[in-house]
Formats: structure tokens, C-alpha cells, sequence
């Protein structure tokens, strides 16, 4: 029987045990008022864990997070600052190894924390914002408590929620969690002029959220008959829709529908995806399925890096001693667009950081390989479009200096020269 409280009402201890492993929803789907519990009543229960993939927050602070351990696949969004504090264990995974490792008790999960929508007529809930790796956390789980809030879309999906499989459910009507749109600037539009050149009438996209992602979605508003079929994505789905480009015709399967791991934005997003049929929240043994991506043509995909090196191969992870990001479904995608009968995968960076006194394009990453160099497609800096696809190792460096920033080209060529020489 499900057991039914409020915030103010919500005693964990009477639910968690000594040790136990928690996995929450995550992103714009994180359920902030048992994160909130947890951060207040933790201490008292002892030796927690908690796994959450990326978090937006702003809640998990290494003084917030001292009651428990916390991992993740990645620094995203906010857990860069535990990354920085030493107080993140990071897990290198791709985002649809997540749910089977929970099934099999790799990512341990004895208590599920999710956010749902109120029921419907059937008594069945949605996981509303994401949908990932959540119906594997409630079949592993021990517990399952759900924060059902009153301003949770519903959102159509793989799976619902029965009321019957929640044990205690924790009632509140707050706003989830919002990501504003990034600023887009000079650098952001200059690449995502390049991009748009590879999106043709037809074209179905996976890209994620930021600055280089909306700046593309802007400039594809003549497109006709765009689809989606990515991992996560902002308002800019919107813009789309509203546009008149967005109607998933062309696709051979989901034919009308976009396909969505997780929705990351503001409001506006959120009510758009309510109770719409266009959209279809998929776990990531879908959105991120090699099987399923061999049945769309033209797909386009657009992910980002910290670094590529002159032969392709991509650091999205760590730039020295620091982690910035994560291997999140990046080489899913980059093979699927790359394979794609029409389509294209594109990698995106700006050519400098810090103010233009630090190359992207390097000679050695800094960091570890996120995607080989076998699987890379095309790379694009402010510069231009480097395609990789099918060349020899000389031939891509020539083409991966022409897009460097002119200051780092005279010793990037000298480096290139000598992958030519040797012939790698």
C-alpha cells in the first residue's frame, strides 16, 4: 500500500537503511524536494550513496553532500563544482549502459527517487521531464518514493507509473527544475553557420542543449519536414514546431512523433510537452539504440568536444587535471549520424579557450579519448568544416589545421608535416 505525505511529513529514515544505495532522477526531472530530504536527514541514517547522471539544480554542493557519497557518469551542469572538490566518484559510461548496469546490480539501487505528473484517469503517473534510465530504477529498487508534483507536464512516453508501484509518494506543487537558454555569441553563430549547411529538407536531429545547439535550431527555420531523434533537448523544440518545420514525415518509423530522452529548458518547453502527442519520451534503450538509429536515414547529429586532436579523436571529458564533462551518449550518436544512409555527425567547438591563448585543435589531447578517431565524421570550429570521414591520417591533419585559429597554425603544421611524413 502506498503510503501518502507531504514535505513537511517526509521522515526517511522510517523508509532507508543504513547503507543504502539511492539512484535519482536526473536533470530537469530531479526530484528537488527529496534531494532536499536527503541533504537534511542523510547524516542521521549513515553510509548513503546516491547515483544521479547530470543535475541542473545547484543543490549538490560539497557542504550540501557530506551526508553521502555521491557519483554520476559526468560532470554536467552543476556537478562540475563537486568534480572540482574532489566529492564526485565518476563513473565513465554511455548514457544506455546506465539502466542495464542498474538491472544488474553494477549501479546499485535499493531505493528509487523519481518526480512524476499527478495520475491520470487509470491511476497511472508520467515521468513528465525525462525517462532515460527511470523505469530500470523502479524495478530494481527496494523503495520507491516519488515526488508527485502538481506541476509536473505529463508527458507521453515508453512508460508510465502506476500508483501501485509507488511505496511512499511525497506531494508538492513546485516548479521543476529550469535551464535558461545560453547566450549565444559571435563564436556560437559563426559554427553554427557551418552546421546548418549539413541539415537538409528531411534531416532528423539529435543534438543537446547550449549556446552552438540553439544557434543551429535558429538558422534551420526554412528546413521543411525536420525530425528528432536525440537524447535530450531544449526550447529550441519549440521554435521549431512553432516555426512549422518540425513534423517527423519523412521518418520511417515514430513517423510524426519526436523522440526525446530528456527535455532540458524553461517553462515554455514544459508546457508545450504536456499531454502532446507530437512528442514521446523514450528510456535510452531506445533514444540511444544502435538498432533503432540503422532505421532512420539522414540523421544529423551534432555533439561537442573539449579538444580534438589533428587525427580526430575527441576528448569530451577532462582537460587536465580538471573534469568538465562526461562520455554521455556522445559515441552513440556520432556512430549513428556517421552511419546514417544520407546523414552526417558533426562534432563542435570553438577553436580557442581562455580568451583565445589556448588551442582546441591540439597535437595531443589533455585528456582521455571520449570518441576514437575511427568513429569521427566531421569536426567544425568557427573556422570551418574539417570532413574526417574515409580520409588518411596526413589528410586529416591538413584539414583539421585549416579550421584552427590562425595563431595555432604555424605549429600545428609543423606537427601535421610530420604526420606526413611518417604517413600516421
Amino acid at each position: 500500500m502506498t503510503v501518502e505525505t507531504d514535505a513537511a511529513g517526509l521522515d526517511l529514515g522510517q523508509y532507508l537503511r543504513h547503507g543504502d544505495r539511492i539512484v535519482m532522477g536526473q536533470a530537469c526531472g530531479e526530484p528537488a524536494t527529496l534531494v532536499e530530504a536527503l541533504i537534511a536527514q542523510g547524516a542521521g541514517i549513515g553510509d548513503l550513496s546516491a547515483f544521479i547522471a547530470t543535475s541542473f539544480s545547484g543543490r549538490f554542493t560539497p557542504e550540501t553532500s557530506d551526508s553521502f557519497a555521491l557519483s554520476s557518469m559526468g560532470a554536467i551542469g552543476v556537478l562540475r563544482t563537486m568534480a572540482a572538490a574532489h566529492k564526485l566518484g565518476i563513473i565513465p559510461c554511455h548514457v544506455g549502459q546506465i539502466g542495464p548496469m542498474i538491472a544488474d546490480g553494477i549501479i546499485g539501487c535499493d531505493v528509487a527517487f523519481v518526480q512524476v505528473s499527478p495520475a491520470d484517469a487509470d491511476g497511472n503517473h508520467s515521468f513528465g521531464l525525462i525517462a532515460d534510465h527511470l523505469r530500470d530504477m523502479v524495478a530494481k529498487a527496494r523503495v520507491v518514493i516519488a515526488e508527485v508534483n502538481d506541476q509536473m507536464p505529463f508527458v507521453y512516453g515508453d512508460s508510465l507509473l502506476a500508483g501501485s508501484d509507488i511505496d511512499v509518494a511525497v506531494h508538492v506543487a513546485r516548479p521543476p527544475v529550469e535551464v535558461a537558454p545560453a547566450k549565444i555569441g559571435p563564436t556560437d553563430e559563426a559554427i553554427a553557420r557551418h552546421i546548418a549547411g549539413y541539415i537538409e529538407d528531411g534531416s532528423v536531429l539529435q543534438t543537446g542543449v547550449g549556446a552552438v545547439p540553439d544557434a543551429v535550431l535558429r538558422l534551420i527555420g526554412d528546413r521543411k519536414d525536420l525530425g528528432v531523434h536525440s537524447g535530450m533537448l531544449g526550447d529550441g523544440l519549440v521554435d521549431l514546431a512553432e516555426a512549422g518545420v518540425l513534423t517527423n514525415a519523412r521518418k520511417p518509423i515514430d513517423t510524426g512523433v519526436s523522440i526525446n530522452g530528456a527535455l532540458i529548458g524553461t517553462k515554455r518547453l514544459y508546457d508545450f510537452a504536456h499531454r502532446n502527442p507530437a512528442i514521446r519520451m523514450c528510456s535510452a534503450d531506445y533514444t540511444h539504440s544502435a538498432a533503432v538509429h540503422a532505421l532512420i536515414p539522414q540523421m544529423v547529429t551534432i555533439n561537442s568536444a573539449l579538444e580534438v586532436d589533428l587525427t580526430g579523436q575527441v576528448n569530451a571529458e577532462q582537460s587536465g587535471s580538471s573534469y568538465f564533462g562526461g562520455t554521455g551518449g556522445q559515441v552513440d550518436y556520432v556512430r549513428a549520424g556517421a552511419r546514417s544512409p544520407g546523414g552526417r555527425s558533426i562534432m563542435a567547438l570553438a577553436a580557442t579557450a581562455k580568451g583565445g591563448t589556448i588551442s582546441k585543435i591540439v597535437t595531443a589531447l589533455s585528456g582521455p579519448v571520449t570518441t576514437a578517431r575511427s568513429e569521427v565524421d566531421v569536426v567544425v570550429t568557427e573556422y570551418g568544416a574539417a570532413e574526417l570521414k574515409g580520409r588518411s591520417l596526413a589528410e586529416r591533419a591538413k584539414r583539421m589545421v585549416a579550421i584552427a585559429h590562425p595563431d595555432f597554425r604555424e605549429e600545428l603544421d609543423r606537427a601535421a608535416f610530420d604526420i606526413a611524413r611518417r604517413g600516421f
